[in-house]
Formats: C-alpha cells, structure tokens, sequence
C-alpha cells in the first residue's frame, strides 16, 4: 500500500457508527460518556448478538485522532498534567520540548482470562534493584489512557479485577507497587462493561461505580431486523463503498462531539432542577450520592451535545433511567421495571403527571 493511500483502506475496516439501525439507548449512553469521560463508564446489559462490541468499536473509530507525547507508552497529553505520564511531566519541567503524534483513540479489549498483572502492568524488580532505575512494563491500562476500555461479559470477571478497573476509571490513575517500589501512571478512559443477564448479575456495589446502564434487547420488527442483515452483508461485500455512503454522517456526528466536548464547560443547570434530581433519588432510595452526581454530569452532556448551554426537564428525564436504574435495590415481590420506576417517580417530582 503506498503511503498516501486513503486511512481508511490501510486500517481494517470498521462499520461505522451512524449506519448501526436501533440500539439508541445504548448510543446516547457511550455518547455521552465519551463527551464527559466523568460520568464514569457504562454497563451494558442485553442479549447475545445484539452488536454490542461492533458499537463499541464503531464509536473508537469514529472519534477524531489526539495529540499524544511520540513513542510514551501511557499515551501522554502534550500539555495536559493530568494525562500526562510522570517521565513526561519532569522532562516538560526541565524546559525541554516534547515531540507529538497524532494517534486514533484506543480501543483495549480486556480479555476473561487477563490477570491483574496484565491489566496493571508489572515492575522488573532484578533490574530496579541493580541498576536502580524502575523498570516499569506497562499493562492494559496504560494502553487505555485517554481511549476506551471495553470489558465484555464483565460480570464473570473475577470480583478483584472490577475493582481495579472501577478504582482506575475513578481516579484516572493506576498505581502498582511491589517490594517497596512504587509506578503509577495517568489511566483516564471510558470503561465500557458488557454482559448477559442470564450469565448472573454483577454485585451491587460494583454495579453502582458505572456511571450509566443500558438494557439492549434483540430487534423484535422483521422490517429492522432485514435492514441490519442487509447493511452487514454490503459493509462485508464492499467496506471501502459501504464506508464511503456514510462518511458525510460519520464527519457530522464527530463534529458534533466535538463541539459538544469545548461546549460542555459552558453548560448550566438550575439549581432548582438540581434539588428536583437529588429529590428523585431520595425518593427511590439510592445509596450514596453517586447517583446524583451522574444524573448531572449526563444531563449536561446531552445538552452540550444538542448545542445547549442550558439544561432542560426533557433533558434530566432522558438520562435519569439510565444513570439510575441499577442502583435500586432489587425488590423481590415487585412487579414493575426498574427503569420504569425512575420514570414513575420522575413523573411525581417534576410535575409530569397527566
């Protein structure tokens, strides 16, 4: 391939994000994460071959390249301190100059069977103790920084490693220590979390550190689900065609994310709707004010995202379930939905009731 050939035809063709027909649950909920990466991840639950891991993939693809530090493992911002590597940051202090790349956002596919050396990274203790340096081999986490970290049929994960990766994705650093020695590097990045409902549910207090869930379910209308089959068999016949179709949507969609990211700080919510919020969780009885903090974040992305600088009611209401609905407590005799019942009790507090 000669080096002036068009990305998309070196790369492996993905299948791009604005052709994915339904699932908009679970769109508006990565969307939205990729905006403000503070919301904290989401837990996407629903059938098998409902196209969770091709969404996932299409949305890395989508996003515009970033500006990282040449050749630094941890994918280091420039500029940024925050998301920077510790290396990077020393030298910058120094007055030296960095030399930046341009490099697509990552998309790490966290294996079932990784260990938490793997996922974290290891210390070379020989080699630190005689040569004195640390030598550190970076992990998954690292690879992660600033992209998207998708683990599929998270809830047979073992209980330990979701806890790494949750703590992670909350601090926006990984920290590994052995025999006294001490590495930690920047690992912000949108956790994504997949997994069948049947194949049994992750624990409470797990579940409650993802930002956001979505429920996908199987397309039941015979007319989608032909229209699905038929888009897969033409992306598979002809992917540089197919691509091309939807390159107008997918430059407009990565746009708008854009602007909607530099907007996002601009953004205001009333105080009034933000007493209604923390009322509608108190009235479901939510541990923890993790479930407030969210609905805020979110409902600011989605406003930032529609060229809003002010939250709307319409706004709260379309992301309350999602940041909500796992965080109930399970009621065994109860017969209603959980995402129904944020949506019942949201009705009550903001006067929606007809």
């Amino acid at each position: 391939m000669t080096p002036d050939a068009p990305t998309q035809l070196r790369r492996r063709a993905v299948f791009p994000f604005t052709a994915i027909v339904g699932q908009e649950e679970m769109k508006l909920a990565l969307i939205l994460n990729i905006i403000d990466p503070k919301i904290g991840g989401v837990m996407i639950m629903g059938d098998r071959g409902t196209g969770k891991s091709t969404t996932i993939r299409a949305l890395a693809d989508l996003l515009p390249e970033i500006d990282v530090v040449a050749d630094d493992p941890f994918n280091s911002h420039p500029t940024d301190p925050e998301i920077m590597g510790d290396e990077v940051r020393l030298f910058i202090e120094q007055g030296k100059t960095v030399t930046t790349a341009k490099k697509k956002v990552q998309m790490v596919d966290l294996p079932l069977g990784a260990t938490e050396d793997r996922v974290c990274g290891t210390i070379d203790i020989e080699k630190a103790l005689s040569e004195g340096v640390k030598a550190f081999e970076p992990g998954l986490l690292a690879k992660a920084n600033r992209g998207i970290l998708y683990v599929d049929e998270v809830n047979l994960l073992d209980d330990h490693l979701v806890d790494v990766l949750l703590d992670s994705a909350a601090s926006g650093w990984n920290t590994v220590e052995r025999e006294g020695i001490s590495i930690r590097h920047p690992a912000r990045f949108v956790l994504v979390g997949s997994g069948n409902p049947e194949e049994g549910e992750l624990r409470p207090q797990l579940l409650d550190r993802f930002g956001m869930h979505a429920e996908i379910r199987t397309v039941k209308d015979p007319e989608l689900r032909v229209q699905i089959v038929e888009q897969r068999t033409e992306f598979d016949s002809n992917p540089p065609t197919f691509l091309t179709q939807f390159q107008p949507q997918q430059d407009g969609l990565q746009e708008k994310i854009v602007q909607a990211q530099e907007r996002l700080k601009s953004v205001k919510l009333d105080h009034e709707y933000r007493v209604k919020i923390s009322q509608v969780c108190s009235t479901l009885d939510v541990d923890g004010l993790r479930g407030d903090i969210v609905t805020n974040r979110a409902a600011k992305a989605l406003a930032a995202y529609e060229n809003r600088t002010e939250v709307t009611v319409d706004d709260i209401r379309r992301v309350a379930t999602l940041c909500l609905r796992h965080r109930l407590r399970k009621d065994p005799m109860s017969s209603i939905d959980t995402g129904s019942k944020v949506s019942q009790v949201f009705d009550e507090v903001f006067g929606m009731e007809e």
